[in-house]
Order: structure tokens, then C-alpha cells, then sequence
């Protein structure tokens, strides 16, 4: 249902709807080990023995954890003994049992009461695995551990547990390996790795520099910014690590934390590393800082700490589809009154941005960049130079029409205007860097010399167009001669397919940004055109 923790909440609520319309399905969540990492996974389990519901919560546990130093500690293991305990556990006679001595013990009296289910606590944290209690705590009945391989026990506990007609909440314990069964696939990799190790070589030298990410440049530039200042540090929070992370936690792994899927105890704790005297670099997926966004208002912004949020996988991600595109984070970011918030174009934007936000200390800051390559085939890195904050920049200039792109979009701006500049059509071409504070000097300069002014950004409606609306309309801009049109992602979810098909979908592509400049221009017949190609 869901990556993340709120499964539990959302099954929680479901067992309650079922309870009170009266229906009698059984409500069943699947999670992993990797979501009890966020703390909302807790307070769903605790609200779930609170309220007594009958549903089974079943956990995936294949022993992996984002934090390494976790993995060396003891490990959950399955042997016939605990095999035979999670069976009987799950068994109605026990079950029933249970619940007899139970009322037995009510009856006689509170403190009787108590006493057997401190025993019955202990003597079943002492058959578990370490932590089985902790579920105990929360109000789950902790059933295991079971062994997810073992298809004959895990179908028998599962039947057991679905057996009974009044069980409250369960917790089935499934011990997993994501390595078992892969021997034969492994050794045909090698083989054909053996085999293919001449085309490998030829494909070498037929594509001898390897694609270049955004990631890349970023942690390249910001090694060496961190050789140069010692109190750089970085904060990662996420699902995986981003490859490109490796270099600076390898230079620096002193100076690297990666909290695993905590965004919110991301943002709080470079709040305090900032407020030790430390320069975090707090580095969050666009969709998962939507998770730590209380923790952005209330522990960062609101006191003007430091913090240097990198928004990675912002804007539409191919194959991720929805669920991870980035399409809030313009709006939510800046609509903060103390945000600085600005987006490169490419490469080499991003290693000055990195420079500025290295030097600002008096308030936070952020900017974003997309998955994939980065515009030049090769870049060489260098020290940054810092921007002047809320300082746009022109990169052609036209007349008529006046693009004003933001961040990765300006490329797709620079497209549509070799496309138009082939129909004899002269547009300007601006870079805005900052959605907040915006360039005043640049807008008022592009809305005088200009009829027409179409902001583009790959981001949702509120963003960094509304920015620039609101500024152009409170200073009567917009009551001359200037129009101004806004092209952002629509206001739906754009589901999985490649970037290139993403963007077309979305009508970010420079067809679509010239086509957009056409109709202005009266020109609707070959707006159209550029629309269908």
C-alpha cells in the first residue's frame, strides 16, 4: 500500500471502519523492517493495542538496516525450537487457553490480574527473540519468529492466526534472507561476466566517460568546500543512499550521518549541528522531505538556524513515477518567511550554489536538482563562486517574449528558443537561480522590455510562477502592457514512464514552452504544429 510507515495507521482505520459497519474481513499489513525505523510506525502499533481491533500486522524482517553499525549486532535466527513456539503461540488451544486463565484472573482480583500478566510477559520474552516484548508493550500479540522461507510453517501460522474470530492485534515475526536462492543466479552473472569481459572493454572504449548526475557534481563540489572548512558536515535521510554519498562519507566519515528512512530526526538534528557551530548539509529526497516538513517550520526556519537542505529527485523521476516525483517542494519551501530558496540550471550553477549556501549563516537555505544527467557531457570540479543572493541572470536576449525558467527547466527554455529562433522569432532567455527572494531588478527589467513573460518551472501550481505573479501584481506590472503566463506540472499525478515521455506529458518540453510563445504571438496555427511533434 505504502512505502512508509503510515500503513499501520492506514489498516488501523480500516479495522475500525470494518468494526463499525459491521463486516467481518480481515485486515492484514505487510511491512519491512525498514519502516520501523520511523517513529510513526510506534505511535500506529500502540493506537492499534489501544484500540484492541482485530487485525495482523505482518513484519518482513530480511535482518537489513540502513544503518551498517546496527548490522553487527546479534541477528534474529530461526531454529526448530522457536519454529515450534511460533506454532504454538498461534494455536487456537493456547489462544484460548490464554484468554480462560485471563478471565480466571480477573475474577479473582486486580492484583492477581496484573501478577499473571507480568508472567505471562516474562515467560514469553523469555521464549522470543530479543525486542518480541517491545510488541507486547504496545498492545500487539507478538507471534514468532518464523522463518519466511519455510512456506509448510509460515502457511500454518498464518491459518492459526486466522482462525480465531476475537484476536485483537497480531504481530507475525517473518525472518527473511533477500539473498537466499540467489546462488545459481549469482554464479550465471559471473559466468557471464567471464564470458562478455571482451565486449565489456569494447563498450568501455566506445562510451569512455560514464553519465555525470547532478549527485555526482554536488558531492564532488561539496568535498572539496569540506576540505577548506571543517565544520561541513552532512545529514542524509532517506530510503537508500545515493550512490554519488559514497565519496564524502568515505573522505569524511566522521563527518556523514545517514539517520536511515528519519527524515524528520534528519532535519532536527542538523538543526542542532547548526546550532553547535557546525555547517549541515541536510540532504533529503523532494518526497520525503514532505515527511519532516513540521520539523522544517518549527526547528529551522522559525529560528532562523542554518541548515542547508539539498533537495535531491526534485521534479518528475521516470520510473518512480508519483509516489517519488517532486513536485511540492518549490511551494512548501518557499511560501517560509525566512527560506532562501534557489534551483541551478546545470552543472556548473550547482557548484556555485553549493559556494553560497556554504556562506550563508544567518538564516537556512535550499535548493534542488533532478535525477539524471547532467547538461554537459563533462565537467571539471572547481571552487564555487558564491552568488549574490535574490541575483538572477539573462543568457539570451530577444524581444517580444521573455522566458524566465527556473532551475533545470531553463534548459528546456534554451531549447524552445533555437526551435522559434528557426521561425525567425527572437525570445529572451533568463535564469531566475532564486524563487525566493526573487530577482526584482531582473522581473521589472523583462516586464518593460517585453509584451509577453512565461515563467517555467518543474514544479506543482504555488510554486515559483506564483511567486512571480504575486510580485508583478502588488507592483502594477501587470497593468500595463506585459502578459504573463505560468507553465508548470499539471495539477494531477503523472505516472511511470521515461523522462522524456514524463515532460511531454506534463507540457514542459521545448516544444511545448515554444508552442506556448507561438499562441502568444497569434500564431496558433504553428503553436499547434510544435504541440503534436
Amino acid at each position: 500500500m505504502t512505502l512508509k510507515s503510515y500503513v499501520e495507521y492506514f489498516i488501523s482505520g480500516m479495522a475500525v471502519a470494518r468494526d463499525i459497519k459491521g463486516r467481518r474481513e480481515r485486515v492484514i499489513a505487510v511491512i519491512s523492517n525498514w519502516t520501523t525505523m520511523a517513529g510513526q510506525a510506534y505511535e500506529a502499533m500502540s493506537n492499534a493495542g489501544y484500540l484492541d481491533s482485530n487485525m495482523v500486522v505482518i513484519l518482513n524482517d530480511s535482518r537489513h538496516s540502513l544503518l551498517p553499525k546496527i548490522e553487527e549486532g546479534p541477528k534474529t535466527f530461526v531454529n526448530a525450537l522457536s519454529s515450534t513456539l511460533s506454532k504454538l503461540q498461534s494455536s487456537k488451544s493456547f489462544r484460548r487457553f490464554r484468554e480462560a486463565a485471563k478471565g480466571v484472573t480477573k475474577r479473582i482480583g486486580r492484583g492477581m490480574h496484573e501478577l499473571a500478566a507480568k508472567v505471562d510477559e516474562y515467560a514469553r520474552g523469555m521464549m522470543g527473540p530479543l525486542g518480541s516484548t517491545l510488541f507486547e508493550e504496545l498492545g500487539l500479540y507478538y507471534i514468532g519468529p518464523v522463518d519466511g522461507h519455510n512456506i509448510e510453517d509460515l502457511i500454518c501460522v498464518l491459518q492459526e492466526v486466522a482462525s480465531l474470530d476475537s484476536m485483537g492485534p497480531v504481530l507475525v515475526h517473518v525472518i527473511t534472507d533477500e539473498n537466499q536462492g540467489d546462488e545459481n543466479s549469482q554464479k550465471s552473472d559471473i559466468s557471464d561476466g567471464q564470458q562478455d569481459e571482451g565486449s565489456v572493454k569494447s563498450d568501455s572504449l566506445d562510451n569512455p566517460v560514464r553519465p555525470q548526475t547532478y549527485g555526482n557534481c554536488f558531492v564532488e563540489t561539496l568535498v572539496v568546500e569540506a576540505e577548506k572548512d571543517k565544520d561541513i558536515v552532512v545529514v542524509h535521510a532517506g530510503l537508500t543512499m545515493e550512490p554519488s554519498l559514497e565519496l564524502f562519507q568515505e573522505k569524511f566519515p566522521d563527518r556523514f550521518f545517514d539517520v536511515g528512512m528519519a527524515e524528520q530526526h534528519a532535519v532536527t538534528f542538523a538543526s542542532g549541528l547548526a546550532c553547535g557551530g557546525l555547517k549541515p548539509f541536510c540532504v533529503i529526497a523532494s518526497s520525503f522531505l514532505q515527511r519532516a516538513y513540521d520539523q522544517v517550520v518549527h526547528d529551522v526556519d522559525q529560528q532562523r538556524i542554518p541548515v542547508r537542505f539539498v533537495i535531491t529527485s526534485a521534479g518528475l523521476v521516470g520510473s518512480d513515477g508519483p509516489l517519488q516525483c517532486g513536485a511540492f517542494d518549490i511551494n512548501f519551501m518557499s511560501c517560509l518567511p525566512n527560506m532562501i530558496v534557489m534551483a541551478p540550471s546545470d552543472e556548473v550553477e550547482l557548484m556555485h550554489m553549493v559556494a553560497t549556501a556554504t556562506r550563508i549563516n544567518s538564516q537556512p537555505i535550499c535548493f534542488r536538482y533532478p535525477r539524471g544527467a547532467l547538461v554537459g557531457r563533462g565537467y571539471t570540479i572547481s571552487d564555487g563562486i558564491p552568488i549574490k543572493i535574490g541575483r538572477g541572470r539573462v543568457l539570451v536576449e530577444g524581444k517580444d517574449v521573455a522566458f524566465l525558467g527556473y532551475g533545470s527547466m531553463v534548459q528546456n527554455c534554451l531549447k524552445a528558443h533555437s526551435l522559434l529562433a528557426k521561425l525567425g522569432i527572437e525570445v529572451t532567455v533568463a535564469d531566475a537561480r532564486f524563487c525566493k527572494p526573487l530577482d526584482i531588478k531582473l522581473l521589472r527589467q523583462l516586464c518593460k522590455h517585453h509584451s509577453f513573460l512565461v515563467t517555467v518551472e518543474e514544479g506543482s501550481i504555488g510554486g515559483f510562477g506564483s511567486q512571480v505573479a504575486q510580485f508583478i501584481a502588488v507592483n502594477g506590472l501587470l497593468d500595463g502592457r506585459i502578459q504573463w503566463r505560468p507553465i508548470v506540472l499539471p495539477d494531477r499525478y503523472i505516472e511511470h514512464a521515461s523522462p522524456n515521455e514524463q515532460l511531454d506529458q506534463a507540457g514542459l518540453s521545448g516544444h511545448h514552452i515554444a508552442a506556448t510563445a507561438l499562441s502568444l504571438l497569434g500564431r496558433t496555427r504553428e503553436a499547434l504544429l510544435f504541440m503534436c511533434s
